[in-house]
């Protein structure tokens, strides 16, 4: 252990629970869990994963819905000493298998009606010692609530000592390219990320506040909820997993919610949601949205629904969400589209293939550096070597700075087509199409074509209601982008396919193009 450089990130919930005992901390379903209670539960988890020989920098895979359980593991593996390995609980057993060796996990917490997924991890590697179940333990698995009530409170101011490099949090990239790496976040480096979430997403964020959790809290929603138990709000999770707009509504009207942390589809699926019409939700003050870009439109409707509670921000799980910012009063006409500005103590550059500076405008590859990139992928030097060459970290997505050093992103590097020749960035004719009033969503890949080299395809989704062809799309297009930019073919689907965290993966798209049969 080298110099005291960090605090247990576990100490947040330690300082809340002591300073507001009695407040509450955790919603969900009929419960209502205050912070001593919470902290309390806590500790006895972290108690009873000593007892079942979990040691500093051990690994411990979760596999769970949005729960108290999933949360609690959260800041028991913390205060333990060990490393969070959360996953999305829709990946199949053989991709939660992968997780689980590849992050030589030694103890798995899994959510009720995931059994096959303990045993595909266990048949997976050697390293698996132990599973921890919620309600249905079976043989040779610990039941959870039982663990909890033989497990002796453990003495204050436990916390495992933590240097600021240690691993925290094994947060896995949604694995669009290839297998998923581990971004090892680090306690000193999350310390940073609370600090500037609430520097830069939720200014004077109190105990006064409540957050809504709507999406999985694997991944940006755990994040998040790290600001809320820094400060003592208490969060409130929907009743089941999938997404229920009327009970979302119903719970902002009911505990005056006042933040919550979205992605752009969720966004739009509430604002355009009856409920919102209905529901009071003045309360809100701090709406964020990551994870992708939002399309002009969708904003601007978000905006007219919801008022000016708005922000966004850009970042990727290797940086912990922290690239830029785009906050509620940002939100005007000049900059619908942008994703803002810097974030405190972060720099973003626009870096061409040999990895020199581009001026303003012109567009090059994102890449950024500072106190909130994570210390590297766990245990893949290839990987490192390629994302932090030049002493920056590369995004992987295509952008350009304007004048004022705001950020626009123009796509996936690996979105991109080549048309006759020409560089086709499919947001651009995406963001027109979705000008189009009869159109929800859309998503624009590029496929071979025998002439063209590749050519682009716009698959759309209609609003309820609405009907629209392929004439009517290319017709609205014709004056809106230049004519190599626009699709030569459109496909009306019911609905886009989506990723576990709500993400339009291109790579998704064009599997069910495919599968069609879609081609030139």
């Amino acid at each position: 252990m080298g110099p005291a450089t960090a605090s247990n990130l576990g100490r947040l919930l330690t300082h809340t629970a002591r300073r507001l005992p009695d407040a509450p901390a955790l919603v969900w379903r009929e419960r209502v869990w205050s912070w001593a209670e919470l902290d309390a539960r806590v500790d006895r988890l972290a108690a009873a994963l000593r007892g079942l020989g979990v040691a500093k920098g051990d690994r411990v895979l979760v596999h769970s819905r949005n729960s108290n359980a999933m949360f609690e593991s959260m800041w028991a593996c913390w205060k333990a000493g060990a490393v969070w390995v959360p996953t999305n609980f829709r990946l199949t057993p053989a991709e939660v298998a992968y997780l689980g060796a590849s992050s030589r996990a030694a103890v798995m917490l899994r959510d009720a009606g995931f059994a096959q997924h303990a045993q595909a991890v266990k048949q997976a590697g050697p390293h698996l010692r132990h599973v921890i179940a919620v309600g249905d333990a079976g043989l040779g698995e610990h039941d959870y609530e039982g663990l909890l009530a033989a497990a002796a409170p453990p003495a204050p101011d436990h916390e495992a000592a933590v240097a600021y490099d240690d691993p925290a949090w094994f947060f896995y990239t949604s694995g669009t390219t290839g297998r998923p790496k581990a971004a090892v976040l680090t306690h000193g480096q999350m310390a940073f990320i609370v600090t500037n979430h609430l520097a830069d997403l939720l200014p004077g964020t109190t105990e006064r506040d409540a957050s809504l959790v709507v999406a999985p809290l694997s991944h940006g929603a755990g994040i998040h909820q790290l600001t809320q138990v820094a400060r003592g709000a208490v969060a409130i999770l929907l009743s089941g997993e999938k997404l229920d707009g009327d009970e979302a509504w119903a719970l902002v009207e009911r505990h005056r919610v006042t933040n919550m942390f979205t992605v752009p589809t969720i966004l739009t699926a509430l604002a355009r949601h009856p409920a919102a019409a209905r529901a009071d939700h003045a309360s809100l003050r701090h709406v964020i949205y990551a994870g992708s870009p939002m399309y002009r439109a969708d904003q601007e409707e978000a905006l007219r629904v919801l008022g000016p509670c708005l922000v966004q921000y850009f970042g990727l799980g290797e940086v912990t969400g922290c690239i830029t910012v785009l906050r509620p009063d940002q939100h005007v006409p000049e900059n619908l589209g942008s994703c803002g500005m810097p974030r405190t103590g972060i720099e973003v550059a626009i870096l061409d293939e040999a990895g020199a500076r581009l001026p303003p405008e012109a567009v090059g590859e994102i890449c950024v550096r500072g106190p909130a990139v994570c210390a590297g992928y766990f245990e893949n030097d290839e990987a490192n070597a390629k994302a932090f060459a030049g002493g920056w970290f590369h995004t992987g997505d295509l952008g350009r700075l304007d004048a004022r050093g705001f950020l626009w992103i123009t796509g996936r590097a690996s979105d991109m087509y080549i048309s006759g020749g020409s560089n086709v960035y499919p947001r651009e004719a995406e963001e027109a199409i979705l000008t189009h009033p009869a159109i929800a969503e859309c998503a624009v890949v590029g496929i071979a074509h025998p002439k063209w080299g590749e050519a682009g395809i716009a698959c759309v989704v209609p609003r309820p209601g609405a009907t629209v062809d392929e004439a009517a799309v290319l017709a609205h297009l014709a004056d809106r982008v230049a004519k190599y930019k626009q699709p030569l073919r459109v496909v009306v689907w019911d609905a886009l396919p989506k990723s576990g965290y709500g993400k339009v993966p291109k790579a998704l798209v064009k599997a069910r193009l495919a599968e069609e049969g879609v081609a030139f």
